[in-house]
């Protein structure tokens, strides 16, 4: 499996574009990354609500994506 197809199973799209579509959204920009993760847990929520197996998978992937930007959030404090 090659990295693009192991991000889009773990995530529903690469890391590339979690970086453009949540980490240089207008949300993270004027209200910083962990109102992005805090918004994404709450979608999160919203489809395990759902009850099936299609918005369960969803909201797996989007707590993928939650912790992708928590981690690189952790790496970008320690280089710092």
């Amino acid at each position: 499996m090659t990295k693009t197809e192991r991000e889009i199973a773990m995530f529903g799209m690469t890391s590339e574009d979690i970086e453009i579509q949540y980490m240089q959204s207008i949300t993270a920009k004027l209200s910083g990354l962990e109102m992005v993760v805090a918004g994404i847990l709450s979608d999160s929520q919203e489809l395990m609500s759902f009850g099936h197996a299609q918005a369960t998978d969803q909201a797996r992937k989007n707590l993928n994506i939650a912790k992708h930007i928590l981690f690189t959030m952790i790496d970008q404090k320690e280089v710092a």
